[in-house]
This record gives C-alpha cells, structure tokens and sequence, in this order.
C-alpha cells in the first residue's frame, strides 16, 4: 500500500477551467521541484495532451467503464510508486456520465477540488458548492476555487457565503491568459497552441498564491497485478500514424502493445514517404479534415498502405484512421480530396456532432470497449461485420468495416479493456 497526496479537480459543468487549473496545479508543484502524475477522468486525447505538456509526463485515462476498476487501480498504484503528488482531471460536471468523476473519487477515496464559475454569481456560489458536497453521501469534497472573479471584493463575497469558510480555496481573476482555444473536437492540440506554455505559467503563478500550493491529503493506493498474459505479439513490429492528422493514441494502448510483445515504429503519412518495415500497421484517429491538401498529394503513402493490404498484412483504422482510408473525405466547407482508397466509399464533414458515447462491439476475436466522438458521415459501399453498441440509449450504433485483415470503424478503441483481442487483431 502506497500513500501519496492526491487531488480530483472537478467542476459543475464543462467550460468552468477544470483543465487550466489542472495544468496550472501540475506546473505549479513540478518547478518546486516535485514528481507530478497527472489523470484524466473518462475518454479523452486533447486534454492530455495540455496536461502532459504541464506536467512533464504522460497522462493516462481513468475510465472505470473502459478499463474497469483493476485497470483503474493499476495506474494509480504505479504513479504512487514514482510520484509526490497525483493529480486527476476530472470530466464534465462532478456527477455527470455514469460513471461519473465522483464515483471515481469516492471509490479512490481522492479528495475532491470543485472549481466554479463564479463570473455571474454572488452567494449562490455557495449554493452550488454546497449542493456538490451534499448531493451524494461518502463524496471527499475538501473544498472550492472560484474561478474568473472580477474583483477582491467579489472574491470576498463568494468567501464570506460558504456555510463551511474551511472550504475557501481562492479565487482567480478573469484572465484571457487563461483562456484555451476550441474547435469542433474539444481544445486544440497542445502543439497548436503558440502560447500554452505561458498560460500554463500564469495559471500556476495565480495558484502559488492560493491555498493549493499546498499539498492536498495524502491517499493509500493499493497494488493489482498486471492484466497483460504472455507475449503473443513476440516478434511483431506495428507502425503507428503519429502526426499532427493522426494524433489520437491513448499511451494506455501503447503500453498494452508493448505488453503484448510488439515493437512499436512511428511514421508520418503526412511527411513520410513509405512505410516502416512492419507486420501491422495502426491508424489512430486525429484530423485529417484539416490536412486533405497533404494527406492527397503524398501519393507515395497511399501507394504504400495499399501494398500493405495486398499483402494480407493486418490493419486496424479508427474514425480520423478510417476516413483516410476511404475512397475521399470531404471537410465540412465542402472541398474534397482523394484518400487512400482501401475501402470503397466517401466521408463527409459535418457541422453538427454525429455521434459521442461510450460503446462497446463484439468482434470474431471477442469483445472490445472505447468510445465514438465524430463529426462525420459515411457512405461505405461495404457491408458492416458488426455494429457497436452504445453504453447508453441515446448513442448511435457505429458500423464496423472489415476487408481481409482491414478492420475500420469510428470507435476508438481503448486496448487494456481486452488485450487478448487486440493481439489478435494485430497478429500477422
């Protein structure tokens, strides 16, 4: 058993600067000198990628639907092990989703940081705060930081109407420093974001001068053995798509493969030529709408994947990986581009969300579990081998293409929920 100090900072709502404060937080304790590990609740890519950039270390996914509470444990325990301080971003508002951020934190036992809003509130601050720690028994909230206050006054106003004054964490003011910009999927990627190293440092400046410069409580975290048997991909060589068209790679799957026994080689098929010398090859998801000039004139990759396929070598593509798989895309202003062509049809951008949810598919290798997030429409000229099945009602079925060892969908697929499955998709 491991004891380390641990924070969940969670919010109401989405948009309230859970992630800000949390890159902040983790800047703040790395220059003072401390190992920081870093967590995002649920089903994520782009907030990592902030908060790696804050931290200095990856940052993995908590997520006790895809990877279950061993899994969940595992990650824990192993960042306890290196780590001064650990850190947890949680997702949404603090009881959304199910599982929620707040299931997380009472099955953990990590204390719970709210951060709120407070540019157009007075003392109903401290309403909302007080319904967060009451609304569900057992919940470790320790306390609230108010987030884009206009003034010390304001500040004092918020401070003065909590029913437990303890609680008070500070406040921050309303700073377009802070501010991260957005775009259809979430936040920008970190390496598109010119300034993030200075908001990240004005963020941890604003916060040394808080309570949470402090450590917070320290938690036990408990050891779980390793869900990973043997090494079936002994031997195996997989080339990722890693670049800024393909950036959506969870490290949770990395791990995994490299658990499995595969080596891992990276390439561009924005700037590469031809492929590395691989058995399997992985196209992760990303934005190739925003790279259809590049993704079309590099000819070279296309003719190199399609060399892969003929020779029966395995592919798993998802949703940026399958759109630059089909025959073109189309971004959501209408220009179109020809993509790889392995598999007969087109996508198309949209402005409106197609799909967002848990899911899960049973495949002829087993069960897998990840999660669909797209602003895009298919029109494949290809039968499905299986549709996903949303977590909850609401979620759209996701079809599953498979071509010979081709295996293309919008799922993006979280490895450790079935390591024995992944090997076999990947096996030569």
């Amino acid at each position: 058993m491991r004891c380390r100090p641990a924070l969940l900072i969670a919010a109401p709502a989405s948009g309230q600067g859970k992630t800000t404060v949390t890159a902040g937080l983790a800047r703040l304790h790395a220059r003072r000198g401390r190992r920081v590990r870093v967590f995002k609740t649920g089903p994520d890519f782009l907030d990592p990628m902030i908060l790696e950039k804050a931290s200095g270390q990856p940052v993995y996914n908590l997520d006790l639907w895809m990877g279950g509470e061993a899994h969940c444990r595992r990650l824990l325990d192993a960042a306890a092990g290196e780590a001064d301080l650990i850190l947890v971003e949680g997702v949404m508002g603090l009881y959304d989703g199910a599982p929620s951020s707040a299931e997380l934190a009472i099955l953990f036992g990590i204390p719970v940081l709210a951060v709120i809003d407070a540019a157009a509130m007075a003392q109903t601050f401290a309403a909302v705060a007080h319904g967060l720690a009451t609304f569900r028994e057992g919940l470790p909230l320790v306390g609230v930081l108010a987030n884009r206050v206009g003034s010390a006054g304001h500040a004092e106003l918020l401070r003065s109407a909590l029913p437990d004054p303890a609680a008070w964490r500070g406040a921050l003011p309303r700073e377009a420093a802070f501010v991260l910009p957005e775009r259809h999927l979430g936040l920008h990627p970190a390496d598109e974001i010119a300034d993030l190293d200075a908001c990240i440092e004005a963020m941890a400046d604003a916060l040394e001068q808080t309570p949470l410069a402090e450590l917070p409580p320290p938690v036990a975290f408990a050891p779980v053995e390793s869900e990973v048997p043997g090494s079936p991909l002994a031997g195996v060589t997989v080339a990722v798509a890693r670049d800024a068209a393909f950036c959506f790679l969870y490290p949770a799957n990395l791990d995994t493969l490299r658990a499995l026994g595969a080596k891992l080689v990276f390439f561009s098929p924005l700037a590469d030529r031809e492929l590395p010398e691989s058995d399997a090859l992985w196209l992760p998801g990303g934005y190739p709408e925003l790279h259809l000039e590049r993704l079309a004139e590099n000819r070279s990759m296309k003719d190199a994947l399609r060399r892969h396929q003929a020779a029966a070598k395995p592919i798993l593509a998802e949703c940026g990986g399958l759109l630059y798989l089909l025959e073109t895309l189309a971004d959501a202003r209408g220009r179109t581009a020809a993509m790889a062509g392995l598999l007969r049809g087109r996508a198309i951008l949209q402005t409106r969300l197609a799909n967002l949810g848990l899911h899960d598919v049973e495949l002829p290798e087993g069960e897998l579990r990840g999660h669909a997030f797209h602003y895009a429409r298919v029109e494949a000229d290809l039968a499905p081998v299986a549709y996903t099945r949303a977590a909850k009602g609401h979620g759209q079925p996701e079809p599953v293409y498979r071509v010979n060892r081709l295996t293309a969908s919008f799922l993006h697929l979280y490895f450790p929920s079935n390591p024995a499955v992944v090997a076999a998709l990947f096996a030569p």
